[in-house]
């Protein structure tokens, strides 16, 4: 069967059931044993070779030496000298709006939601934060997916998130918030939290010098008021200057990389005072461009797995092709993905915290599994070391989500949701595309991509 089609089949087993259990955990009278693995926790220690992982029902209860025998009537496995990560949280996605070579509003539906949680999972990704664009359908799902009783990756949302009238984003943007008053920016807080939502996403962004932007005056009291609500703010930004004023505002995540100019001591000395949190995205921005060429993924069996039908067919046409060659903005997309690396490199050397994030989700080109992977290759080209980016996927993420209690990290005591790779992820961050198994909750899942 061609990887295509087995990942298909394994996505449509996850979306034949809206609300259905995870698989089972082991008993608490039953362990498994992960034994002969190199180990890398997510919390940016050196890794730990051959090692032993002890799994007791959906948790990590020991990490043994390879020497200590495994505890009485565990099942013992052998990892064959592979690599145990901790999988990944996406803190910045979308859900629900793609299907086959289109997105849209009219995508939107629990059945596809789901279906794109389980593709989430299948790559490794375990949690994915949908930042802004959700409907009202998702609602009812969010608690079911935070207990455990939802297929696929575990999701968070910030539901709909605030723009400016008449401003970013257009595309499927009918249910966004554009209070025109702080009053209005208040209410629309309240009516989130109502929704019990997880975040709140802001655009702050003119399309270029094109359109309305989110006046200051509004955002600061939406960020006063989400606090109140001890909610979080993420904010959509490209420029300096904005991004400056957000932080200063009290804005807890740039959800997108500072494009414009070269970031500066005075952004990031506040950043750190502040403890604002970055999340870069250079895969958006090298998919602008990148196309007009043949970037080393193109063939990539898990990068076509990863795609909706029609959407690879569409990005090796002639036409495709040519239209990245001859778009006017070329030079000036090549430059901000400059700019981004550059500035993520200055971030991450000034030790502001990094969190992966995608957009993947919004819009087809960007696909949901495989983002995340090349994401991390670009961190790493970029200057972040492998282990400073898993930390980032990981620890990083479930922290920035309040969630790191139980995942985020191969500890004992957490979550028991790793991926099992052929191939060493610090000597060549692109082996974390190597997966042999996806285990969640303490139990391995039947399917993976490849």
């Amino acid at each position: 069967m061609n990887l295509r089609r087995s990942l298909s089949l394994f996505l449509c087993c996850c979306a034949c059931s809206v609300y259905g259990q995870q698989p089972v955990a082991a008993t608490a009278t039953r362990s498994f044993v992960l034994k002969n693995i190199t180990l890398i926790d997510g919390t940016g220690a050196a890794p730990k070779k051959k090692v032993s992982l002890v799994i007791q029902g959906d948790r990590i209860a020991k990490i043994l030496p390879a020497a200590t025998p495994p505890p009485a009537n565990s099942r013992v496995l052998d990892g064959q000298g592979r690599t145990v990560i901790p999988s990944l949280v996406n803190g910045h996605g979308h859900l629900g709006l793609l299907k086959g070579n289109k997105a849209g509003a009219e995508n939107y539906t629990q059945s596809n939601i789901i279906r794109q949680l389980g593709k989430y999972q299948a790559f490794g990704i375990s949690q994915v934060l949908s930042l802004g664009t959700d409907r009202e359908s998702i609602f009812p799902m969010l608690r079911a997916s935070h207990q455990g009783q939802l297929q696929g990756a575990t999701f968070y949302s910030a539901g709909y998130g605030f723009a400016a009238v008449g401003g970013v984003p257009g595309p499927f943007a009918d249910k966004a918030l554009r209070p025109t008053t702080p009053e209005e920016a208040i209410a629309d807080v309240q009516k989130l939290a109502d929704l019990h939502v997880d975040f709140v996403k802001m655009w702050v962004d003119d399309g270029g010098g094109t359109l309305p932007k989110l006046s200051p005056e509004i955002y600061q009291a939406i960020i006063t008021a989400a606090h109140a609500h001890n909610l979080r703010v993420a904010a959509h930004v490209y420029y300096l200057e904005d991004a400056r004023r957000l932080v200063a505002a009290g804005v807890d995540v740039l959800a997108h990389s500072i494009r414009d100019k070269d970031v500066d001591d005075a952004l990031i000395n506040d950043m750190k005072a502040k403890g604002t949190i970055y999340i870069p995205t250079l895969c958006i921005d090298d998919y602008g461009f990148v196309y007009a060429g043949q970037p080393e993924w193109l063939n990539d069996s898990l990068f076509k797995a990863s795609l909706e039908p029609g959407v690879w067919e569409m990005l090796i046409s002639i036409d495709y092709k040519t239209q990245q060659q001859n778009d006017p903005a070329r030079e000036k997309k090549m430059q901000a993905f400059a700019t981004a690396k550059r500035n993520l490199h200055k971030m991450d050397s000034a030790g502001i915290k990094i969190v992966m994030g995608t957009d993947s989700g919004a819009q087809p080109v960007r696909a949901q599994g495989f983002s995340e992977h090349l994401e991390l290759q670009l961190m790493t080209e970029a200057g972040m070391s492998p282990l400073k980016v898993i930390t980032a996927a990981t620890r990083n993420g479930a922290e920035m989500l309040r969630i790191d209690s139980a995942v985020g990290t191969l500890q004992p005591g957490k979550k028991a949701d790793f991926i099992v790779l052929d191939g060493d992820p610090v000597k060549d961050i692109r082996n974390t595309r190597k997966i042999v198994e996806i285990w969640r909750n303490g139990r391995r899942l039947p399917k993976t991509p490849l």
